[in-house]
């Protein structure tokens, strides 16, 4: 008879998932062991650096428990998800209807499409300025700023998913009577879905970036505020640890969440495995 596939790995499976593991953290073992024998050489030894310009291992492990312990960490990183989140909602939103608005209208696409560009080419901290003006040291502000910094890379990623379609599909909607609605509905929209995603992605982490720049440069408490506050105090391993946290709750919003949604979406469609 005809054998049934296993959605469960087998025990080769596991055995390389498992070396993978193993590999990984033996890595990043042998990277903090290099970077403390660093430390040690260069401010212990020689002498090389000072103590409070070079963080370190230990250093940046105390720094963690302690901020743990006071919960000032947890509370920031939440305030910032929070914000990232809500702001780049919002960027969402503006972004897919001025991509669509630039590949409907060839008006927008000859005119604006340039200065959208060259509005994306400018850091985010160039919004800032603006956003305390306007808003003062608060949240809108800090959201303000993250809009800027994502929503026009979103546009452009969405316009250039839909022209990337295939003409055929449109051809063929367009013999079948499909009307306007139906087109981006069922046509546009679900072939752009992968590339979009994609856009999506990269449109994240303009927004985290955006508004690390946002809140360096506001009172609200949240990553950004902390790691400056580290600087403040000067203690470089505050900064450190503050960098490293901004850096793993990106890739973890990478891999839960945007990895797999894109992967669900190429399986679907047969594209991978």
């Amino acid at each position: 008879g005809r054998k049934e596939n296993n959605p469960l790995p087998s025990k080769e499976d596991n055995w390389i998932i498992r070396d993978v593991m193993m590999g990984m953290i033996l890595f990043f073992l042998l990277l903090l062991l290099l970077w403390q024998g660093t430390y040690w050489i260069g401010v212990d030894v020689f002498d090389i650096f000072k103590s409070y310009s070079v963080p370190s291992p230990l250093g940046v492990g105390k720094c963690f428990f302690e901020l743990m312990q006071d919960g000032s960490l947890l509370q920031a990183t939440l305030n910032s998800l929070f914000r990232g989140f809500i702001g780049y909602a919002i960027a969402v939103l503006i972004g897919v209807m001025l991509g669509v608005s630039l590949y409907h209208f060839k008006y927008l696409q000859k005119n604006m499409k340039p200065i959208i560009l060259g509005i994306q080419t400018l850091p985010s901290v160039c919004w800032v300025p603006f956003s305390i003006l306007w808003f003062g040291l608060s949240t809108q502000a800090i959201l303000f700023v993250v809009v800027m910094g994502s929503a026009f890379g979103i546009a452009i990623s969405v316009d250039n998913a839909i022209k990337n379609i295939p003409t055929i599909y449109t051809r063929a909607a367009l013999t079948m009577g499909a009307g306007r609605r139906q087109m981006y509905r069922y046509v546009l929209f679900p072939a752009c879905l992968p590339e979009m995603i994609a856009g999506l992605k990269q449109g994240w982490s303009f927004a985290w970036r955006a508004l690390m720049a946002g809140e360096v440069m506001t009172t609200s408490i949240g990553l950004g505020q902390t790691l400056i506050m580290g600087r403040d105090l000067a203690d470089i391993n505050q900064v450190m640890l503050v960098m490293i946290v901004i850096v793993v709750v990106g890739i973890v919003i990478d891999k839960c969440i945007f990895s797999v949604i894109e992967r669900h979406v190429l399986v679907k469609r047969g594209l991978q495995k």
